[in-house]
């Protein structure tokens, strides 16, 4: 069985741009200059060379993900999705108890979770104690750097 890799379409869209990227552009010029280096001469002792073949190497090893990602996405339409409890896709907004700071995250999948953006990934800890819950509810999230106490303030949608 494959697990499904649950995502936004936009984090969908995301992907697949770097996908084409990095197959149709970084690709490409990566063996152009494989083939530069390797014209150096002596490849034992070509920099140029050993730094081109790795940096194949990783644009393979991110191709190669990529593509698992996408062919096990499942796309979820968050424009249809409603309702008043947090749920993937939910854009939540929370005020720290501790210093009355406001936050909004959105709960997306891990492959486009990025937190300076406030999107979270879905396993996360603050996700995960977000789900299920509406607004009005108080939340205990374990972080690294100890528990942190938030209040739901909003849960909304699209």
């Amino acid at each position: 069985m494959v697990d499904k890799v649950p995502m936004t379409a936009a984090g969908y869209v995301a992907l697949d741009e770097e996908l084409r990227r990095r197959q149709q552009i970084n690709r490409p010029l990566i063996i152009q200059h494989i083939a530069e280096a390797r014209s150096h001469g002596d490849l034992s002792e070509n920099a140029e060379y050993h730094a081109a073949k790795e940096a194949q190497a990783l644009n393979e090893g991110r191709i190669a993900e990529l593509e698992d990602k996408l062919s096990r996405a499942e796309v979820i339409d968050v424009s249809k999705l409603g309702g008043n409890t947090v749920k993937f896709g939910a854009t939540v907004t929370v005020v720290d108890e501790d210093t009355e700071e406001e936050k909004r995250y959105q709960i997306v999948g891990e492959p486009e979770a990025d937190v300076k953006n406030g999107r979270v990934s879905i396993a996360s800890p603050i996700a995960r104690a977000l789900i299920g819950k509406k607004a009005g509810d108080t939340v205990e999230v374990r972080t690294p750097g100890g528990g942190k106490s938030y209040e739901i303030l909003k849960v909304a949608f699209g």
